[in-house]
């Protein structure tokens, strides 16, 4: 699969992935063959910066009803965001604000089983929009996850669709950018503080959105600068928001930058209490699948293994297949597999699992399938 620019894009190639209209509607599936020069012209027209394209003999990749469905919603609420974004830097007044984070709310923050989080591609012109959606579907699921009332999942993904409007006013490389150096930094809390006023007159009833917005930006500050961190006594939405925001920064989808892993990007979290709630993070590994039967992974030993069992108590050691020697580690038995742990994900762009589990039933091994939602 490759990322192919829209002024790039010939007759005869193959979209790997549906594109969707503003309001949703399905304008090009899977698959479909750019077949002459109007075809792509219309993709252009959509505003687009590129599409995914299949390479000549590739396949179509696996993708469930629900991943297509995620989706079409992200393209649907990326660009309700966008106009609402724009318009309360305007007016300093909300208007389908509420409704954008009901459906958000409806459609994630009720879910009974894990989703698998796509990520797609982001350029610096959209970045904010599309980071704002998914940090507030991500503070729906965590919420949902924790158990939270209502009022604190709408509060939490209300913070997490509006916590970055004040950086609008910055330049798209560093709206954006994921390697700042300090004067980057010390100008970014600026615009992000600029923002607050705005926040303050939309949301002037609800004056918790701006308190957490601003003990989440306090957080992460002195966490990038090394300072000492203490989130015990900020908000429930101030400390998901944290979570949400790292977790979707670092994993993104970049043109300009390969992103971080899951299992890296949570494994850094466990390591800093004082900035990642722990109950927050382990919402968040309750919300998603990660390391499910089919995912390839790297061992601190240099080895490669096949995850074929899903452990809910310790995702970070589930049982594997070592592909050395066909041998079978479990990685829950510490007292036999102590010394072994998964360093990172093998995957590709689109952050889903690609080998067929039926290629290995074979050899006599029983593998889960994996759930979706």
């Amino acid at each position: 699969m490759l990322f192919i620019k829209c002024d790039e894009l010939r007759p005869g190639m193959r979209l790997a992935r549906p594109i969707y209209s503003r309001k949703g509607a399905l304008l090009y599936d899977r698959a479909h063959v750019l077949k002459d020069e109007q075809s792509i012209e219309n993709i252009r027209n959509f505003g687009l910066m590129g599409v995914f394209i299949l390479e000549p003999a590739e396949p179509v990749p696996p993708m469930t009803q629900e991943d297509i469905e995620f989706e079409r919603f992200q393209t649907v609420m990326y660009h309700e965001i966008m106009e609402e974004l724009g318009r309360i830097v305007k007016t300093h007044r909300q208007e389908k604000f509420p409704n954008i984070c009901a459906q958000i709310i409806k459609s994630y923050g009720n879910l009974k089983k894990k989703i698998t989080f796509q990520q797609g591609l982001r350029s610096t012109e959209d970045y904010i929009y599309k980071h704002s959606l998914n940090v507030g579907i991500i503070a729906a699921m965590i919420t949902h996850s924790l158990g939270a009332s209502l009022a604190e999942q709408n509060e939490a993904v209300m913070a997490g669709v509006i916590h970055d409007i004040g950086k609008l006013t910055l330049s798209f490389d560093l709206q954006s950018k994921l390697r700042c150096t300090s004067e980057e930094i010390n100008t970014i809390d600026a615009h992000e503080m600029a923002g607050y006023p705005i926040i303050d007159d939309a949301f002037s009833s609800l004056p918790n959105v701006k308190r957490a917005c601003n003990q989440a930006r306090k957080a992460l500050l002195d966490y990038v600068k090394g300072n000492e961190v203490d989130v015990s006594k900020t908000l429930l939405s101030a400390r998901v928001l944290i979570v949400a925001g790292i977790f979707d920064k670092e994993t993104a989808a970049r043109v300009d930058d390969a992103p971080i892993s899951e299992v890296l990007v949570i494994k850094r979290m466990m390591q800093r209490n004082d900035v990642f709630d722990p109950k927050v993070v382990q919402a968040l590994v309750d919300s998603l699948n990660i390391l499910v039967p089919g995912v390839s992974v790297e061992l601190n030993t240099g080895e490669k293994a096949l995850v074929i069992k899903t452990n809910d108590l310790d995702f970070l050691r589930p049982t594997i297949l070592s592909f050395k020697d066909n041998s079978i580690i479990d990685l829950s038995n510490r007292r036999a597999y102590g010394d072994i742990e998964i360093i990172d994900i093998m995957k590709t762009m689109d952050n889903r699992y690609m080998m067929d589990l039926s290629k290995i039933k074979g050899l006599g091994i029983t593998v889960e399938e994996p759930e979706y939602v």
